[in-house]
This record gives structure tokens, C-alpha cells and sequence, in this order.
């Protein structure tokens, strides 16, 4: 207990230690030159007669001894003193200071080799030793006065922010398990992330250079084909994704049952891509099919529409298109029910226009407010009714876009267990917004038709999922996991989400899907995967310093398990996330922060000579000139305009 006795006591021990250590080292300077100080006249006696036994203590007997013996009481003096303390001290001007101070206090002994005059050699030993010892005094005490309490070396809380991670494989006929490590208190560990249930939804998100696609998309492909699953694979940037599946799938067809049929639908080399029709009839089996349709492109096309659903105007272009759509499915039997009819027929004057549909009883419910519009001659508002969606898909009057929508090569069931399919759709970046609105009527075709009882185990990844508008996503993640439809979305932040699909929809994506794998991102996306990550135990440290001493306490306290700064400072391969479990195949340690560890060399060799996607048929451009006349001679018959 420290008391203002104890204190006085423990300085007074350490006043006489000290001057013990002087008076050694006095002695010793004496004694060896005891005949100079005679000399000079500076010895009695009565001082003769009292050094006398001194003298023949061991500790007299040479330098060396003498002088680590004051060394020694010198070094016990000082662990007692207590002085004010100093943050500014440096400590490697002190340790400079201290091995100065030995070298001077030891290397006097060198004088005695030099032949000097013996007045000369008193001086200088003593001059040596006695500034030695001044400064081991001085560096000594400095010492003392330090703040022992030094700054940590983990400047940005890395050690004390990490957690113990799941280092269990935890497979099943489903799961995808990416090999990973990470740092437990300054020690690399090995740890798995185990999606070992896919059917719940997978978000991957991270900004362009973090790697999504090399450290976890293409392992969810390769992973899954190896597994027997149907897929599909929105390939944003063709044909990166698209080439990978494919190659995959060549050295994987063993595991399938029934091998599947690979299909590529694309816009920009013909050659290789098949043709199929999303508005096939035998798909379209109520007039709801027609309006989903009509919603999908629709809204793909106009993004900013998403936020407007249920604008009058808005509404009137998707009821006109579905009107089209749903007339053309009910005439001859969906002869002409594809996408370039409907945008052919909806070029027509209104006169004509409306005399057709007119003739399909379903559909007079659907144009009557057209029809009174004309009537009234309200013409500005049927022009506003009816000019958006005519503007919008004239943008998708293209030669290259009518063959591959007219054909019908392929179906989009990919998980038929009689005829299982693996089916890539490339976009291009540079025509986003009109290749997008197509495939995003592709997709949403798909997965009506996908996410049924019955059907095998399929595989549903989006690359850069934004670019394309799903209106029922949400509905796809929350019930397709009774129907193993495994749905992985890859975005690169959660603002993008936001902007593309409205708040409303984007927070039901990033709240409803049970795994989410994250690399770098920041802001609000970064703040909210911290709150979803939770908080652990961490020790926090506080130091008091008065002017005699300075202490610690320590002690636990609940903090971000993976804070938004940590999380916008991520490097390429790092992810963090959290993934779900199964009743039969519990996980106590959900949240991960790791590297994933890809066996680079092996996956270059993988990719440096992968075959390339076959050449479904050599398509010439007369071919497609002539579809493209086809199609409208079609609509030209049905009007009955011969001109």
C-alpha cells in the first residue's frame, strides 16, 4: 500500500544505495592512486589505518571489481526512484546516452596501457570514470521518469478487432466453400467460408478491382456445376463468365444425370449466340404474363420509372404494351407473339392501331381509355399516353435484336430434369441500357418459368445485377429456396443498388438474402454491413499518469466487430460477410474477415487455354436483313396495310 511512510522509507534506502555506490567508486579512485594522493600530501593516519581493511575486501582487489560493484548499487538505487513524469522522453537518446556512459566508465582502464605522467593519469582515469558514471546516473533517472506504459503497435486496432472464424469444411450436396485465412491476435489461421445453404440468397458486393469475380463468382460456377445444378449466368462484361461456365461445364458433363445443353444468347457476334423468343406463347398462358412482360421492359428501359409506378402515364404506356403483347399472343395462336411484332404492330396510326386490337375481346379492356381519349380528341393525352412507350421501344428497332428475339432454338426452363439447360446471356457495357431492358425480359421469363415445384436444382448469377431491372427479385429470394433455385447477385455497392431499383426495393434485397459477401465499399453501405455484422468484446485501455507514477486499467467493452473504416480499407481478395446455416448443420461463428486463398497458378494454367465458345451457325447479313423484313411484312398482313 502506497503511504507517505512507505514512500519516505523507500527514498531514504535508495538516497543511501546510492551514496553506498558513490563512496565505492571514491574508494576505488583512492586506493589506486593512493600513492599520487600521498604524494600531495592528501593521507593521514588515522585514514590510513581505517582504508587499510577496506583495501583488502575482494571487491578492491582490481578495477573491474570496484567499479561493477558501484555499477551494481548504482543500478539497485535507481529501480526505487520515483520522479515527475515526461511523455516527450526519447528512449534511443537515453540507450545512446547509458552505452556512452559504459563505454567512457570501463574504458578508462585503456589509460594505463598509455605511458603518461602520473598526475596526468589521475586526471584523465578519474575525468573518465566520473563522467561515465555521471551520465549511466542521468540516463538512468530519465528512465525512470518515462511513461512505461508505451503506445501499442497496432495503430489501427487490427488485433484487437479480430474474432475467431469458422475453420470447419462444412459441405453438402448444395454448399459452396471458399478456402480463406485470417488474423486471430497476430496469428494467420486457416477458416472456410461455407455457403452451405445458397438457396437463401447470396449478395456479393464490392467496387470495381476487389474481386468479386475472381475470389467468388467463378467459384460459385465452377463449384456448382461440379454439383449437378442447371444455371444461369447474366455474363455483364461477354464473354469473360460466359467462357469460364462453358469450359467448366466440358469438364463437369459426368456429373449430370442427364447432360444439359449449353445455350448463349448474345447481341453482338450472331454466330454464337442462339435465338429464343421470351414471349413465346406457350409461356404467355394468362394476361397477367402479358402485363408482367410489358412491366419488365418497360421499366428496363426507363429505369427512373421505377420510382413513378403507379403514374398515370406510366401506366398507360405498360397497359398499351400489354394490350399489344396479349393480342398478338391471342391471334392465330401466337403466331407473331414476339417482341419485334409487338414493336412493329405499335408503330401503326392509331386509327389503324386500335381497329386491330378492337378485334380481341380480352383486349378492348386494356385500350378503351385510349380509344375514349381519340374520341374526346383529347390528343395530347393519348399523345403522352402512347409516345413513351412507342419512343422507348423504338430504341430496340435493331436487325441484330429482331433475329435472336424471333427464333426459338432454346426454352428458358434450364432446371427440366428431362432437359436441363446451362444458359449465358451476355450484355455489353457500352449499350447497357438498351441491351439490358431485352435481357431483363429474358430473365424475368426465366424465372417464372424456373421457380416452380418439382424441377431440379438450378443456379440463377447476375453479374453487375443493376443493369438489369427484375420487378419480382424479391419474391424469387424469398420463395425459391422450397424450389433449390440458388440465386447469387453481384453489385458493387449498396448506392447503386439504390439508385437502379429505388430505397424501398433495394433495402428488401440487402435485408432479405441470408449470405453476403463483401470486399471493399464504403459510406452507407460499409455502415450498414458493420451494424449487420454485430459487436465483440474488446479490451480497452485507459492511462493515468500523475507526477510520481502512472497506471492502467483495462477492461472489456462492446465494439463493431468490423467497423465501416475497416471495411472501406479492405484490399482485393479480403471479404467480410456473414452466411446462413441449416437446422441439420448449425454454425455458432456466422461473420467472417478474411483473405480468400486462390490457387493463382493453377487458375492462370485453367484460363490460359480455354476453348472457346462454339459457332452455333454462320449468319450472314442478308439473313438478317431478311428477318428484319420478314417480321414487318408480318405485321404489314395483319393490318391489312399492303403498303
Amino acid at each position: 500500500m502506497a503511504t507517505g511512510e512507505n514512500e519516505q522509507g523507500l527514498r531514504k534506502i535508495t538516497d543511501l544505495t546510492r551514496m553506498l555506490s558513490i563512496a565505492v567508486l571514491a574508494l576505488h579512485l583512492y586506493l589506486t592512486f593512493y600513492s599520487q594522493f600521498r604524494a600531495w600530501g592528501l593521507s593521514s593516519d588515522i585514514t590510513d589505518r581505517i582504508l587499510e581493511p577496506l583495501s583488502r575486501m575482494r571487491v578492491f582487489h582490481g578495477a573491474l571489481e570496484a567499479k561493477g560493484a558501484s555499477l551494481f548499487l548504482l543500478a539497485i538505487s535507481l529501480v526505487g526512484v520515483k520522479g515527475r513524469k515526461e511523455h516527450d522522453i526519447s528512449r534511443n537518446h537515453l540507450l545512446g546516452q547509458a552505452v556512452a556512459g559504459l563505454a567512457f566508465y570501463f574504458a578508462s582502464e585503456m589509460l594505463f596501457i598509455a605511458k603518461i605522467q602520473p598526475e596526468l593519469l589521475l586526471c584523465s582515469y578519474s575525468a573518465l570514470t566520473i563522467l561515465g558514471y555521471l551520465l549511466l546516473l542521468g540516463s538512468g533517472t530519465r528512465f525512470s521518469r518515462m511513461v512505461r506504459i508505451g503506445s501499442s503497435s497496432d495503430v489501427f486496432n487490427k488485433l484487437n478487432e479480430s474474432f475467431p472464424q469458422e475453420e470447419r469444411r462444412l459441405c453438402n450436396e448444395y454448399s459452396v466453400n471458399l478456402p480463406a485465412e485470417y488474423n486471430l491476435r497476430g496469428v494467420i489461421r486457416r477458416s472456410w467460408i461455407n455457403i452451405i445453404n445458397p438457396f437463401r440468397g447470396t449478395l456479393i458486393m464490392g467496387i470495381p478491382g476487389s474481386g468479386k469475380t475472381y475470389y467468388a463468382i467463378r467459384h460459385v460456377i465452377d463449384q456448382h456445376i461440379r454439383k449437378g445444378f442447371s444455371m444461369f449466368v447474366y455474363d455483364f462484361k461477354f464473354d469473360d463468365l460466359s467462357v469460364l461456365t462453358y469450359n467448366t461445364l466440358l469438364q463437369n458433363l459426368d456429373k449430370y444425370d442427364v447432360k444439359p445443353r449449353f445455350y448463349v444468347i448474345n447481341f453482338e457476334d450472331l454466330n454464337r449466340s442462339h435465338r429464343c423468343n421470351p414471349l413465346h406463347p406457350s409461356g404467355m398462358t394468362d394476361i397477367s404474363d402479358a402485363a408482367e412482360a410489358s412491366r419488365t421492359i418497360m421499366l428496363g428501359l426507363n429505369r427512373e420509372w421505377i420510382r413513378r409506378q403507379g403514374d398515370f402515364f406510366v401506366e398507360s404506356s405498360i397497359n398499351f404494351l400489354t394490350a399489344i403483347i396479349w393480342y398478338l399472343r391471342k391471334f392465330k395462336e401466337g403466331r407473331f407473339c414476339t417482341l419485334p411484332h409487338a414493336i412493329e404492330l405499335m408503330q401503326y396510326d392509331y386509327d389503324i392501331l386500335f381497329r386491330v386490337l378492337g378485334q380481341e375481346r380480352d383486349v378492348k379492356v386494356l385500350i378503351n381509355p385510349f380509344i375514349s381519349a381519340k374520341n374526346h380528341e383529347a390528343f395530347d393525352q393519348l399523345e403522352g399516353q402512347v409516345a413513351s412507350a412507342k419512343i422507348s421501344l423504338g430504341r430496340l428497332a435493331s436487325p441484330a435484336l429482331y433475329y435472336v428475339l424471333s427464333g426459338n432454338d432454346m426454352g428458358l426452363d434450364i432446371n427440366n430434369p428431362r432437359e436441363p439447360k446451362i444458359i449465358c446471356m451476355g450484355s455489353n457495357p457500352l449499350k447497357q441500357q438498351v441491351f439490358g431492358a431485352v435481357l431483363s425480359l429474358y430473365v424475368s421469363r426465366l424465372i417464372s418459368l424456373v421457380n416452380q415445384k418439382n424441377k431440379m436444382k438450378s443456379s440463377l448469377i447476375f453479374d453487375e445485377f443493376p443493369t438489369l431491372y427484375l420487378n419480382n427479385v424479391d419474391h424469387l429470394i424469398a420463395t425459391a429456396r422450397s424450389n433449390l433455385v440458388s440465386t447469387t447477385l453481384a453489385v458493387q455497392d449498396y448506392s447503386q443498388l439504390k439508385k437502379d431499383y429505388g430505397r424501398d426495393q433495394a433495402e428488401v434485397i440487402m435485408n432479405m438474402v441470408g449470405n453476403i459477401i463483401s470486399g471493399q465499399v464504403s459510406g452507407e453501405t460499409a455502415r450498414q454491413l458493420s451494424d449487420r455484422f454485430g459487436k465483440i468484446l474488446q479490451e480497452r485501455r485507459s492511462i493515468t499518469t500523475n507526477t510520481y507514477d502512472s497506471s492502467v486499467s483495462q477492461y472489456p467493452h462492446l465494439d463493431p466487430a468490423i467497423p465501416p473504416s475497416t471495411i472501406a480499407g479492405l484490399s482485393a481478395g479480403e471479404f467480410v460477410g456473414m452466411v446462413a446455416d441449416n437446422p441439420d448443420q448449425r454454425m455458432d461463428l456466422k461473420v467472417f474477415h478474411c483473405s480468400i486463398r486462390n490457387h493463382h497458378a493453377k487458375l492462370k494454367a485453367k484460363d490460359s487455354l480455354p476453348r472457346p465458345l462454339p459457332v452455333i451457325r454462320q449468319v450472314t447479313p442478308k439473313e438478317i436483313q431478311v428477318t428484319y423484313e420478314r417480321i414487318r411484312q408480318d405485321i404489314a398482313d395483319l393490318t391489312g396495310n399492303k403498303g
